[in-house]
């Protein structure tokens, strides 16, 4: 039972990164999801995104899209001892929805680990994709209008809370440059959780 977690701004290539993963690691059965929209409530999400709701709402259907996501699916596959494979999981609460909520909530992200405090389920291993915002814009350059967490200014702010988490968690974080080839990055984390997810097997072992 092991919870991995890929995380990293928007255009970082994370959605490529997991499609890889599915097939590199397609010998381990891995539980692979995604947050939000792995549950009903990602579409209540989705609309609050796209209808400008205030930043507290928004937060909190993030929240419950969570724990609706821990309950249904990673909670049942860990308990069966699967490998869980989440594509963005709390720490895009803590790093995103710190910057959506400064100057609305007083210590915005000690607010949001304490509305998560007592029930999410911590990651055991957390690949954090790391590259310029100005690369990650020109990748969702595709004509669509973008939304207001994919501005240069909030990314940039985004990124920072990012790292600053995993300066707090270095045994958990793993830091991986978005520059480098999707080919290199997708071998270099599928061996890094095949290494974790072995040697989670066997100090479970009698």
């Amino acid at each position: 039972m092991v919870l991995i977690t890929i995380e990293g701004i928007d255009g970082s290539g994370k959605s490529s990164l997991v499609s890889s993963l599915v097939r590199l690691l397609e010998d381990e059965c891995p539980v692979i999801t995604r947050e939000p929209g792995s549950t009903w409530l990602g579409e209540s999400v989705r609309r609050a995104i796209a209808d400008g709701a205030d930043p507290v709402t928004e937060a909190l259907l993030f929240v419950a899209d969570h724990a609706a996501h821990i309950a249904t699916v990673i909670q049942p596959a860990l308990s069966a001892g699967k490998l869980v494979i989440s594509d963005r999981y709390s720490d895009s609460r803590y790093a995103y929805q710190q910057v959506m909520l400064e100057g609305i909530i007083e210590g915005p992200l000690a607010w949001l680990r304490a509305v998560h405090d007592g029930w999410t389920i911590p990651p055991d291993l957390t690949f954090l994709i790391v590259l310029p915002v100005e690369e990650a814009l020109s990748r969702m350059e595709n004509g669509r209008t973008l939304e207001h967490f994919e501005e240069a200014g909030v990314l940039s702010r985004v990124q920072e809370n990012y790292l600053s988490l995993a300066a707090e968690e270095p045994s958990r974080f793993v830091l991986v440059d978005g520059l480098k080839k999707e080919e290199e990055i997708a071998d270099f984390v599928a061996g890094s959780i095949r290494d974790f997810y072995g040697l989670s097997r066997s100090r479970r072992r009698p």
